[in-house]
């Protein structure tokens, strides 16, 4: 098996083999770190590397299994960690100039989990700063590109992770998602990444109090990223918003044959591009395989939704970083500037208005919930703008059209707005320019394993990406 085979092999097949002895932690990360410095300069989803203390915690783990003894969860497989949540004595910059000498004095919940059951940190995945962006470059660290394309992005906010998993850079790999951030670079990068329902997964303060916010998943199969969710997931003592008790999701589902599935093309107000409506177009043929009725739905959402989606993120998220303009402005990006300054322009009432646009949008989503199983609808409505794209001087266009150049051409922040439904994005195909797309398997409020049951039953179906050169970046 060469390199590249090992660097693209499913997280839970890699812990089969490391189980049954045919093969060592030490090669597959001697494989991703190699793997690491080819595409360093193509991709440069990575920002800090700790690949020496890597390299010992796999031979650590290659000696674990060697002699029998009790393995973790996630035992000897290379996790790339999001460059925001914290690991104590290592570095975090979230992306900014302000945070490049920031060292961290504690660790985050869930990269403690992480570690306790196995996984190995080798590098930091790259971010916006801030993570306030649906693109990835940064003054402190430059661009990162999508493995597929590289004239395009990855997304954002977790578009190193997005662009580590696709290019074989990580195992598995944690985001963050706020307006999109983990599902917009899985569906550009084509990767599976999960938003888990509000409290489902521990975060950070202050943002573990934001129900916009969730942290989540991501990687290449669906079975790979029950594994993660299940070592991240379950109530904290150091987070208020987590939920007990803990869910633990089986790795193996019934059929969906039975199923209702509602579909929307365009959630009634976004544009979307005609690569991205085949793509979903055949992805609900696949589910009709399955023996699932699909059927289109109307949610009577307006473009209102997002601006409100928009205006909750001004007040939380801009407010709080809108608290850095005085002492360091001059260093942060274009983008968040903007952020921060629409924040400090934001008022209560501007807040209270998303809120109840929030309860609007739910009067019909929740009873269309209760007659169908699960909603599909497009994950990003354009495969991905260009890598260095800036939205806050940019503007994107769709069928001809002006669309809201931050997430306009995503179509994930109506469900941080659903805060409490999971959503799971999965591949539905590739774009013209090569750059991939993805759809949203929407569930009922805090019914994980629906949208989990219908993924894996999608991916068996049409078959999981990178298994061969021909479904894999050509890197």
């Amino acid at each position: 098996m060469s390199d590249l085979e090992l660097c693209y092999m499913p997280a839970h097949e890699a812990l089969r083999r490391f189980r049954n002895r045919q093969l060592s932690p030490v090669e597959l990360m001697e494989a991703t770190i190699s793997r690491a410095e080819t595409v360093k300069v193509p991709v440069n989803a990575l920002t800090y590397t700790h690949f020496d203390e890597a390299m010992e915690r796999a031979r650590r783990a290659e000696a674990k299994y060697a002699r029998g003894a009790r393995t973790g969860a996630l035992e000897g497989l290379p996790v790339g960690i999001k460059d925001e949540s914290e690991i104590k004595g290592k570095p975090t910059s979230v992306g900014s100039l302000i945070y490049k000498d920031h060292i961290a004095e504690r660790t985050s919940t869930m990269n403690a989990r992480i570690m306790a059951a196995g996984g190995i940190i080798h590098a930091r995945t790259a971010t916006p700063e801030f993570c306030c962006a649906g693109t990835t470059w940064s003054r402190l660290w430059g661009i990162t590109r999508n493995p597929w394309n590289p004239e395009f992005t990855p997304g954002g906010s977790s578009g190193g992770a997005g662009a580590s998993l696709g290019s074989g850079t990580s195992s598995l790999a944690t985001g963050s998602d706020i307006g999109g951030s983990i599902r917009i670079p899985a569906a550009a990068c084509g990767v599976v990444g999960y938003k888990p329902p509000y409290g489902r997964n521990p975060d950070d303060a202050p943002f573990n109090l934001d129900f916009f916010c969730h942290t989540g998943p991501m990687a290449r199969t669906v079975t790979d990223a029950i594994l993660l969710q299940n070592v991240m997931s379950g109530p904290s003592p150091h987070d208020i918003a987590t939920l007990r008790p803990k869910l633990r999701l089986p790795l193996e589902y019934k059929p969906i044959k039975g199923w209702k599935i509602a579909f929307s093309m365009d959630l009634g107000f976004f544009e979307v591009d005609p690569e991205v409506q085949k793509n979903t177009l055949a992805a609900l043929d696949v589910f009709r395989s399955l023996g699932a009725t699909v059927e289109e739905v109307d949610l009577g959402w307006k473009p209102h939704v997002l601006e409100a989606g928009l205006a909750y993120l001004d007040h939380i998220f801009g407010g709080y970083l809108s608290g850095l303009l005085k002492e360091h402005g001059d260093k942060m990006t274009t983008y968040a500037r903007q952020m921060a300054e629409r924040g400090r322009k934001s008022k209560a009432s501007d807040f209270v208005a998303s809120l109840e646009v929030v309860d609007d949008m739910y009067l019909t989503l929740g009873p269309i919930l209760e007659r169908y199983d699960i909603l599909v609808c497009p994950t990003n409505a354009l495969p991905a703008v260009p890598a260095d794209f800036d939205h806050s001087v940019g503007s994107v266009e769709i069928n001809g059209k002006q669309v809201n150049p931050m997430l306009g051409w995503a179509m994930t922040t109506p469900f941080n707005m659903m805060s409490r439904c999971p959503v799971l994005s999965v591949p539905s195909g590739r774009a013209s320019n090569g750059v991939p797309t993805g759809i949203q398997i929407v569930g009922r409020t805090y019914c994980d394993a629906d949208v989990f049951r219908a993924g894996l039953a999608f991916e068996t179906a049409q078959g999981s990406w990178y298994q061969d050169a021909a479904n894999r970046p050509s890197l």
